[in-house]
């Protein structure tokens, strides 16, 4: 997997650049979101457009080499060694078709210029909370968004996927194909998605915003969106981030060392409505801070004001059967005030659209969960090669509840990152599937860098 074989390639075979490891360019472009890991391929791939993907992944067969996919680099799980890592960054086209509702993606585009492309046609795509994050890996790993209660899993609004696979082959892949259910759901298990045709859907407001609550309020506020969100409709999703700010000056004065519950609410409806719905989270008491309103949905990134700086985070999840009251208190044991795990906990409540079955063959299980907790912490220096020890507390604390883990959550940690870890994002009969696929399409294990599928005997 080293720098042998890759001196060979020829350059001309690509439109984009080409880097080894010493080049001007090798540091900027393994560059990404994630900065506690990065990819250290013997070769990149700067691609233009899909040819050069088919030409870095044919290189790669040709060698016996891996390939590891770099969009934005949010998600990055298990980072390269060596290898050939193909860069598509640069794929940035975007295609809005008004009179289908439909939008065509290159394998480069972030959310934030898809939302900004549909909103010209009073349209918008099933996106997440960030506007920096890929199109592409969001969608593949599921895609839980800021109106997913309404509308489900961005991956069941997948119309075409343009996929170059372990052989080369530039796929064009429709519902009812034998991988095209696979590949949505798995990340990047089955080939380089070189484009992919979504739905979008008639949203042009959105009602949202920010409650938070203070550290005295934080257990009761966090027993009462339990009850709420029983009664709420599916047009109303929401999540809880709870955690302790940093005493820095880029903190608003009012949050600064404070360890806080912040309710982020995404409405698809009347503000007026929208009011009514929020007013008993509003009845717990005072809030640090509220901002609610009505906004154009390209300002609904605002709703989770999620990190817009590259920053060294990992991360771990686990779906639940229920928020019970043992289960809050064991989460909070471990991770709330005074406890030795500093981290941020992201509970989003699910159900509705989430809850109904998929297309035939779309692997996004556990759809009976009814809350998904995520817990983002800061690794330690140097902690690349172990597991965080946090994670591990979690887990145990949540096992009771616990119905498996969204792939798409689990950031980092790759020495974490077993089969039996991938084995419980799904039930095991679609692992099976999925195993028995990989050995027909991928029986190398080219596409490994990633929560990774082991090709069945």
């Amino acid at each position: 997997m080293g720098n042998t074989a890759a001196q060979m390639i020829d350059i001309d075979a690509f439109t984009g650049p080409v880097f080894y490891p010493g080049d001007a360019g090798y540091e900027d472009e393994i560059a990404g979101f994630q900065t506690a890991y990065s990819h250290r391929p013997a070769l990149i791939v700067g691609a233009v457009h899909a040819a050069d993907v088919r030409s870095a992944v044919e290189y790669a067969a040709r060698h016996g080499l891996p390939v590891a996919v770099q969009a934005t680099g949010h998600g990055l799980s298990v980072a390269a060694d060596g290898g050939v890592l193909i860069s598509t960054r640069r794929m940035t086209d975007i295609r809005i078709d008004p009179v289908a509702a439909t939008a065509r993606v290159a394998a480069g585009v972030r959310a934030g210029a898809l939302v900004e492309a549909a909103a010209r046609y009073g349209l918008a795509p099933l996106n997440g909370s960030s506007p920096s994050v890929g199109v592409v890996g969001y969608t593949l790993g599921g895609g839980l968004g800021l109106l997913a209660r309404e509308f489900g899993y961005a991956a069941d609004h997948v119309r075409v996927i343009e996929l170059v696979t372990a052989d080369g082959r530039m796929r064009t892949l429709v519902p009812g194909d034998e991988l095209f259910g696979a590949v949505l759901g798995s990340g990047g298990n089955f080939g380089v998605v070189t484009a992919m045709e979504v739905e979008l859907v008639p949203v042009t407001t959105v009602y949202g915003g920010q409650l938070v609550f203070d550290t005295p309020l934080v257990e009761r506020a966090l027993e009462v969106w339990r009850e709420w969100t029983d009664t709420v409709p599916e047009q109303l999703t929401s999540t809880v981030a709870m955690l302790t700010f940093p005493d820095i000056p880029q903190v608003p004065a009012p949050l600064r060392g404070r360890y806080v519950a912040s309710f982020r609410i995404a409405f698809n409806g009347p503000a007026e409505e929208g009011e009514k719905l929020i007013a008993p989270l509003r009845a717990i008491g005072d809030r640090v801070k509220d901002d609610l309103r009505a906004m154009p949905y390209t300002e609904s990134h605002t709703i989770h004001s999620d990190p817009d700086h590259p920053h060294a985070y990992a991360a771990t999840n686990a779906l639940l059967s229920d928020l019970t009251p043992e289960t809050r208190s064991a989460l909070l044991a471990v991770t709330g005030p005074g406890a030795s795990i500093q981290a941020v906990v992201d509970i989003r409540h699910l159900g509705g659209a989430l809850r109904r079955p998929g297309p035939a063959g779309i692997v996004v299980d556990h759809r009976d969960a009814g809350y998904l907790v995520r817990v983002i912490t800061m690794p330690e220096p140097g902690s690349a090669a172990t597991a965080p020890a946090g994670h591990t507390a979690v887990r145990a604390a949540l096992s009771p509840w616990t119905l498996g883990h969204n792939l798409n959550f689990l950031y980092g940690a790759g020495v974490a990152a077993t089969e039996d870890q991938t084995r419980t994002g799904y039930t095991p009969a679609t692992y099976t599937r999925l195993a028995t696929l990989k050995a027909n399409h991928d029986p190398h294990n080219m596409f490994r860098f990633n929560r990774n599928i082991t090709p069945a005997p």
